[in-house]
Order: structure tokens, then C-alpha cells, then sequence
């Protein structure tokens, strides 16, 4: 079950893995070109796409066939079937049951966690404040959540474009959930669990999800998996400072003038293409932004305002 999927001998694998909630808005495309160029610059690379529909009250299906005709429209051309989140209940259970000798129910209500998080001011977000950690299993199970044990090691990684980034989990974070009380797999556990058994050995995503790497390292070595190489990316923010995203309602990326859109999403991460002009073809487009893609050029920042984007 563990493992990798594609058996992969010396080959560079990367993957998108956007969450059905909405259409593609401009960082959504920016996160999958960033991903895409990270992966097509090598030789025999593969691309994946994966859909992360695991919040079944959130996720539609009329949004992953629309975030699916938009990839494609704007020539992104992924290897192997999608993978969908949704199907692999078994795996994020075998995982969770492999980490039993960590994990604890909690029972501890949204308003009790709203509470610690108003009062907290730590660097990364609210800490849990360990209020299950150390009571009696006898409590009833279908309505707790299940968290694992954070640990006080100093977790520390080399990002290739933000650079070294250490986090102490139970300073910083605390006990984290894997499985909610609607039996439901978190992120974290699903893209450490996917990663390994797809043979994901570049993740490329924004730096948003830079201070979760820290948690997925953790949950790496205690399933003994190999953690792949992080690159983020800044995201992008307005002018106010929030972060495009579904959340905050960002529009739908442009449908019309591809290539000048993907020209601004280029030009956001560092790279330096010509004018739209020079490119006749989508197509042709692409085949120069291989060709020229440069990591060493993204900014190392976490997040930056690029005007007039959409």
C-alpha cells in the first residue's frame, strides 16, 4: 500500500493539487504554473494532477470539472489519471492506524478552540492548549476528533527559494488534528500520505503553506516516508493585504487572452518572457517558459502585491 505508485527511478515528480471550492483565480493559475515549470524544466518529469476533495461540505463537482476545462485551456497537460482525494479513504486510514501509539481523541468543542485562538499571540496560529491530551479514553469516540502528539523538536528544512525554516511543533503549533469528528482525513495527514504513494519528490506551492511543512516532516518520519524537496512561492496579496483566494471571493482567472494572463503570472514569479506579442500561439508560449524557467529568480519573499493582475 506504501509503496510508491509510479515507482519513480531518478525522475522528477511534482503535482498540483487545487481544492474544488471554486473556479481558478489568478494565484490559483500562478500556483499551478509555478508547480508545472518546476517539474517540465527536466527531462522524462512528471506532472501530476491531484484533486484535494476531501471537505465534502465544501467541494463540488461542478467546480473540479471547471477547475479541469481551465487547466486545459491554458495548455497545462498533466501525466497519468487525476487523483482524487476522495477515493482514498482506506490509505489515510491505514496511516492513521499505523500512528495509534500517538494519536488521542479530543472532544474539545469550535468555541472552546475560538476561545484559545483569541487569546493567543503566537507566531504561527493558535497553540491547542492540550485540554484531551492526557484524558481517559472512556470518553464517547463519535464525537471527538483525534490528534496526534506534537513533539518539542525544532523541525527544520532548507526551502529552495525561502531558505532555511524551523518550527517547534509543541512551542509553536501544539497537538494537531488527522481525523475529524465526521470521521473526515485533515490536509495534512492526506498530502503526506498522497505524496508518498505517488512518488511526489518536488512540492511547489505557495508560502502560505510554508509553516504546515514543519507538521508533514513530523508525520514523514513517523511513517518512515522519504519527504520530498519544498519550494514556495510568494502569493499574491491586494493592496489591503489579503491573499487572493475562494475564500476571500477572488474572480475567476481571465477566459479570454490566455497568454497575457499567463505572461503577468510569469512575470509575478521572477521570470522575464517578452512581450505577449511574440508568441503566436499559446503553444509557443509554453516552450519558452520551459526553456527560460529560472527558480533562482522567484523572489524569496512570502507575499507580494502585483497591480492590476486580472
Amino acid at each position: 500500500m506504501y509503496a510508491p505508485f509510479f515507482m519513480p527511478k531518478n525522475r522528477h515528480i511534482g503535482r498540483f493539487a487545487p481544492s474544488p471550492t471554486g473556479p481558478l483565480h489568478f494565484g490559483s493559475l500562478i500556483a499551478a504554473t509555478a508547480s508545472y515549470l518546476n517539474i517540465r524544466q527536466y527531462k522524462n518529469s512528471l506532472w501530476l494532477l491531484r484533486i484535494e476533495d476531501l471537505d465534502r461540505q465544501r467541494s463540488l463537482e461542478r467546480c473540479t470539472k471547471t477547475i479541469i476545462n481551465q487547466l486545459e485551456a491554458y495548455g497545462f497537460r498533466w501525466d497519468k489519471e487525476i487523483f482524487y482525494q476522495s477515493q482514498r479513504t482506506k490509505a489515510y486510514q491505514e496511516a492513521f492506524d499505523r500512528l495509534s501509539d500517538f494519536i488521542y481523541p479530543c472532544s474539545c468543542t469550535r468555541k472552546i478552540l475560538q476561545a484559545a485562538q483569541l487569546s493567543s499571540t503566537q507566531r504561527f496560529s493558535y497553540i491547542y492548549p492540550g485540554t484531551c491530551r492526557n484524558k481517559p479514553t472512556t470518553q464517547d469516540l463519535n464525537n471527538c476528533s483525534f490528534r496526534i502528539r506534537a513533539n518539542s523538536y525544532e523541525h527544520c528544512f532548507t526551502d529552495q527559494i525561502q531558505g532555511k525554516f524551523c518550527q517547534n511543533l509543541a512551542s509553536d503549533v501544539g497537538d494537531f488534528i488527522l481525523k475529524r469528528a465526521d470521521n473526515s482525513f485533515t490536509y495534512q495527514l492526506a498530502v503526506v500520505v498522497d505524496d508518498a504513494f505517488q512518488g511526489v519528490n518536488q512540492v511547489t506551492r505557495g508560502a502560505d503553506l510554508l509553516d504546515n511543512t514543519p507538521r508533514q516532516l513530523y508525520l514523514q518520519n513517523l511513517l518512515g516516508f522519504t519527504p520530498p524537496d519544498y519550494a514556495h512561492f510568494p502569493v499574491i496579496i491586494s493592496n489591503d493585504g489579503k491573499k487572493l483566494s475562494k475564500q476571500n471571493q477572488s474572480p475567476e482567472v481571465n477566459s479570454n487572452d490566455k497568454r497575457a494572463t499567463l505572461i503577468k503570472a510569469l512575470t509575478f514569479l521572477g521570470q522575464s518572457p517578452p512581450d505577449v506579442s511574440e508568441f503566436a500561439h499559446l503553444d509557443d508560449l509554453w516552450t519558452f517558459a520551459i526553456q527560460n524557467w529560472n527558480q533562482n529568480k522567484i523572489p524569496k519573499v512570502l507575499s507580494q502585491v502585483l497591480p492590476q493582475v486580472l
